[in-house]
């Protein structure tokens, strides 16, 4: 955990009520925004999902490579890598595409090694065998919380990909040992609130990205003081807001990989 602030920290922070003011939709301090997942929205992809937390939109789709890095021949294991970009005008002002540049900007690249992290978290790359798993995630409306929005919707891709790839006989056993979801949280205007939209996101206090697996274990933790330094207290009442809603998460991708 980071700080960029160095002013002195206010004192104990109760723990804060379960409504805020002035939250789009009405929503509560504990409440995600309404969700959707829509699986298999690429036929030409082995898995494909598109989520939509409130206004943020995430396209994700897998592809399936038999052949590993450099770094990984001869191993017999597998990889998993992740490649994030945000289309030019999915933000409020038209970004520059990649494409344009010699590599991925720092945030791009950040981002990617977190989506990486997360999925590779809940996957035996031994079973994999000598194969590589491509992950890209493609932001097509931001409105804050894009890259935990990524994690739990790619989680719902890889699934898809990787039944079809025992389907097809090309792995001997499920990769897979977990389910993982991410969200965001934050210190808005002296609440905690989970979820944070970018209004929310652009002003926050103190701003975390939390990613958890299915046992109540946390994957990786990202926050950082954007106002004032925080407690431990409140690091323990942002990391308990963040549970609840990776608790929500899960279970919605447990009920949209139940259809068919």
């Amino acid at each position: 955990m980071t700080s960029r602030s160095s002013s002195k920290p206010p004192p104990e922070t109760p723990v804060r009520p379960r409504s805020a003011r002035g939250r789009s939709g009405g929503r509560g301090c504990d409440e995600l925004r309404p969700l959707r997942l829509e699986r298999g929205v690429n036929p030409h992809a082995r898995g494909s999902t598109l989520i939509a937390l409130g206004e943020t939109q995430v396209y994700c789709t897998v592809g399936f490579e038999p052949r590993v890095p450099a770094f990984l021949r001869g191993r017999g294991r597998g990889w998993l890598t992740a490649e994030y970009a945000m289309l030019p005008h999915a933000g409020r002002e038209r970004s520059e595409r990649d494409a344009w540049r010699s590599r991925p900007n720092g945030r791009s690249q950040e981002i990617q090694r977190f989506l990486g992290r997360a999925l590779r978290a809940v996957l035996d790359l031994e079973a994999l065998g000598e194969s590589t798993l491509v992950v890209d995630c493609d932001v097509l409306r931001a409105d804050g919380g894009t890259r935990t929005a990524a994690i739990t919707g790619a989680y719902v891709a890889l699934h898809d990909a990787l039944r079809g790839l025992r389907a097809d006989g090309r792995l001997a056993r499920d990769p897979l040992h977990g389910a993982v979801a991410a969200v965001s949280v934050g210190i808005y205007r002296g609440e905690i609130l989970l979820d944070l939209d970018y209004e929310e996101d652009r002003e926050a206090e103190v701003d975390c990205n939390v990613v958890m697996n299915d046992l109540g274990a946390f994957v990786e933790i990202q926050g950082a003081a954007e106002g004032h330094a925080f407690h431990r207290n409140e690091l323990d009442l942002l990391l308990e807001r963040a549970a609840g809603g990776i608790r929500t998460l899960l279970e919605a991708q447990r009920l949209a990989l139940a259809s068919p």
